[in-house]
């Protein structure tokens, strides 16, 4: 892959898009998510995309302020005030989704990010795994979660999120920002603990 395309598409997949690109997906899926209102999927948009994307980036924006700061965060270190900074932003997500009648699978969605962040957090004080994977993990595990949990089949958004899933992991690969093993074991972490909370929570 190009390095010029694999850096658009690791622009258009940022971690903190995907929770937003993945509650925009479960909403509009072959799930149950019809039957809410228009009202109640605006305000789930909403603070998802306000918690786990405007909040993130306002943090590393601050951050960025520091010349001492890479923004690229070339080290794993780098990555560890910003993800304890979106881990709380993403509680925060928990939280005010807990204050309107959902179906606790969007909520859980959160809180399981949350653990998610945690890991990664702890895993970035010593090793660079992939927070692309690890969020691109996570939305299939939760996907395959599901279709287990209700019996329901929406393939065409599972193989959205699988063709998605390695185009990425190629351009991360093609940006040598990270090496293979480092991409299996960020989907790995996110599809894990995704799956493990969404299923039997």
């Amino acid at each position: 892959m190009h390095p010029k395309l694999a850096k658009v598409v690791s622009i258009l997949f940022h971690p903190v898009l995907i929770p937003t690109l993945g509650i925009l997906l479960l909403l509009n899926s072959s799930f149950y998510f019809s039957m809410l209102s228009w009202e109640a999927k605006r305000f789930i948009l909403l603070v998802v995309f306000f918690t786990s994307c405007i909040l993130p980036m306002l943090m590393v924006s601050l951050l960025a302020l520091n010349t001492k700061f890479d923004i690229n965060m070339p080290k794993s270190t780098d990555r560890v005030l910003p993800l304890l900074a979106a881990a709380v932003f993403y509680y925060l997500g928990f939280v005010l989704l807990g204050r309107i009648s959902v179906f606790p699978v969007l909520k859980m969605y959160m809180l399981a990010s949350v653990l998610v962040i945690v890991a990664l957090l702890i895993i970035s004080l010593k090793w660079k795994i992939s927070n692309h994977m690890a969020a691109l993990g996570g939305l299939a595990g939760t996907f395959f979660a599901l279709s287990f949990r209700y019996g329901l089949n929406p393939v065409h958004s599972l193989l959205l999120i699988i063709l998605v899933s390695g185009i990425v992991g190629t351009a991360r690969l093609a940006l040598e920002r990270h090496n293979i093993w480092q991409i299996i074991a960020g989907y790995s972490l996110g599809f894990c603990v995704l799956y493990l909370v969404v299923y039997f929570v």
